[in-house]
């Protein structure tokens, strides 16, 4: 049996729609009303392509996930790891300081999906898991003497990053993740 998302162009706009509506107004304030009536589509259509709404939002945030990977891949390739430390905490730094900018859509849906089962919650911690690797390597081949617990305190760096970033002024977003950066490799931390 194939695991393969059919794709058209009904589907792409429902995940467009949920995108857009989700980030900005929350996933539990949108109902499958709200979505099919604004992606124009049939309600047969949504469940055609998504059997719940939770399917949507795994869907959701799993292409979220695929768009920072390929960001931060794109970002870091090539550069030394410090330097991709430096990038990979620069770039929420500088998306926390942007317009529209309305927290971690992951963070974001954690809250509102509380049962660690909940396949949100698993598409959460696999993305937050990806992240913690991605850094852990970088302090790995950077010589850091405990990359693991670094990493950590760098996922929560982030994590406040989205949660406050855009309270702020983004010079002082960028040097204090600098800062922060330049302090776990320090060993500081």
């Amino acid at each position: 049996m194939s695991t393969e998302v059919k794709v058209s162009e009904p589907r792409e706009r429902l995940l467009a729609t949920a995108s857009e509506l989700f980030y900005a107004e929350g996933i539990q304030a949108i109902g499958v009303d709200r979505l099919v009536k604004e992606a124009s589509v049939t309600r047969a259509t949504f469940y055609r392509h998504f059997p719940t709404k939770e399917d949507l939002v795994v869907a959701y945030l799993r292409g979220k996930h695929e768009e920072i990977r390929g960001g931060v891949a794109a970002a870091v390739a090539g550069q030394d790891p410090v330097t991709a430390l430096h990038i990979m905490l620069g770039a929420f730094a500088q998306a926390s300081c942007g317009p529209g900018f309305r927290g971690c859509a992951f963070l974001n849906a954690a809250a509102e999906y509380p049962d660690p089962q909940a396949p949100v919650r698993m598409l959460v911690r696999e993305h937050r898991g990806w992240f913690h690797d991605g850094l852990r390597g970088r302090l790995t081949e950077a010589g850091h003497p405990d990359p693991g617990h670094a990493a950590t305190a760098l996922v929560l760096v982030r994590d406040g990053i989205m949660s406050g970033g855009y309270l702020d002024q983004p010079a002082d977003i960028q040097s204090t993740v600098d800062r922060m950066v330049d302090g776990v490799l320090a060993g500081n931390c």
